[in-house]
């Protein structure tokens, strides 16, 4: 599927996505009024309004209040079922620290089924990466985390950056990970199994990265 699911949920807004040419644009229930002021229209709502009536005009998809998933987890699903690979995820993080958490969550959700999100954040970006990697263009500075989403993650490889690791292990009982920094020099991260977390700035805009091309 060409393009990427993009889901605006009502968490803190930082501004308009930026969106290609081929996106599909959804907004989960109060990322509706993010994308107004934004003068975005989005191509679907979904949500179970129960905060607000849904908006006159647009394509919505109503859920029932009392359900498992969450309005951006049900929003995920549709883009999985439609043949989407990538997902952007915007408004997922302030306000409630349960409810970062759970995009968090979201973000392993779509790794564990072959598909990559990235959270989009104030000043930082975040992507769970399974059986991959990124490759981060030259130029960069600032700081580079990473966390095992899963018990462990093995064949943890760094390179490029300030701290190295090679075919590591790391524990989610352990942050050893956290605080990293690019050097102005291309960079790579990867992991061969479990589900790791890698937080980087904005602008970085890596390239995916199979095993094998590790």
């Amino acid at each position: 599927m060409a393009g990427r699911f993009v889901v605006v949920g009502a968490g803190e807004w930082f501004g308009a996505p930026r969106l290609e040419a081929e996106d599909f644009l959804v907004a989960a229930d109060g990322g509706y009024p993010h994308l107004l002021a934004a003068g975005l229209t989005p191509h679907l709502v979904i949500g179970d309004f129960d905060s607000a009536p849904p908006p006159a005009g647009l394509k919505t998809l109503r859920l029932p209040v009392v359900k498992d998933d969450t309005d951006m987890l049900a929003a995920l699903r549709l883009g999985l079922r439609a043949g989407y690979t990538r997902f952007a995820l915007y408004g997922g993080t302030g306000g409630r620290i349960d409810h970062t958490l759970a995009n968090i969550q979201c973000l392993h959700f779509l790794a564990q089924r072959g598909a990559r999100g990235t959270l989009y954040a104030r000043d930082a970006a975040l992507t769970a990466i399974r059986r991959g990697g990124l490759a981060f263009p030259p130029g960069l500075q600032g700081a580079f985390s990473a966390f095992s989403l899963t018990s462990r993650c093995r064949g943890v490889t760094i390179q490029g950056m300030k701290y190295t690791l090679k075919d590591a292990t790391l524990s989610a009982a352990f942050p050893i990970g956290v605080s990293n920094q690019f050097t102005g020099g291309p960079a790579q991260v990867w992991v061969r199994q479990g589900v790791l977390l890698a937080v980087y700035p904005l602008e970085a805009q890596p390239q995916d990265l199979s095993v094998e091309g590790a």
